[in-house]
């Protein structure tokens, strides 16, 4: 027979390690929740994108689609042509990348051919790229910078980051360069807060441009 305090012993080891083990759980799903940026992490009221401190990471991604926000408005003067104005909304239909970049900014002079080159495999795509070129009080040497690297993607110019801000505020404007991939519906899909190289963004912009919208299927497929 069983001693009363032994039974009791044996209650309180099994509830114990009942509890450990829901700890254990409850943190693992805490840790899982914490991992990526949630539908709630990026955007406000609305579906608005609402950038969120990363917390140490370079490479964010938004999934599924349909927790993705859409940013602020983006317009501005074209850096080749004065007269020009570039808007988002010239891409309507298309995966726009975004990249922030400044002529000064030792990591964009490598990382702008890098750009050229994905842009050149995915543009038939549906694929539009626009830059976003901050902090530049020199126009002539950030149109000399495009011009000698062979950019052939527009950028806006935004010396004092005007654009930029209104884009989205809490875009962490420290950190040059930086790109965003949008999907087609221009909700936010990537966030890279580093330079890149093509191996790493093409195949984002190639999974993003094959996503289908409202039952469509994405360009160049039949």
């Amino acid at each position: 027979m069983i001693a009363p305090a032994t039974m009791q012993s044996e209650a309180m080891r099994r509830s114990g390690a009942t509890i450990i083990w829901r700890l254990a759980n409850a943190g693992a799903l805490l840790a899982t929740l914490l991992a990526g940026c949630s539908g709630r992490d990026a955007v406000v009221q609305g579906g608005t994108f609402e950038f969120v401190s990363p917390d140490g990471k370079t490479d964010i991604f938004y999934e599924p689609p349909a927790s993705r926000g859409r940013p602020g408005p983006l317009s501005g003067l074209d850096l080749a042509d004065p007269e020009r104005t570039v808007a988002l909304d010239d891409f309507t239909g298309n995966v726009v990348v975004i990249n922030v970049w400044g002529q000064w900014c030792g990591p964009c002079r490598t990382e702008v051919t890098q750009l050229q080159q994905v842009y050149n495999a995915t543009r038939d795509s549906g694929v539009s790229f626009l830059g976003i070129d901050v902090r530049d009080n020199n126009r002539q040497a950030a149109q000399d910078f495009v011009n000698d690297r062979q950019v052939t993607f527009p950028s806006i110019y935004d010396p004092a980051m005007r654009t930029l801000i209104a884009f989205g505020d809490k875009y962490p404007t420290t950190v040059i360069p930086f790109t965003l991939v949008l999907d087609r519906q221009h909700r936010v899909a990537a966030v890279f807060l580093r330079e890149l190289l093509a191996g790493d963004l093409q195949p984002v912009v190639a999974r993003v441009a094959h996503e289908t919208v409202a039952g469509q299927l994405p360009r160049g497929t039949s």
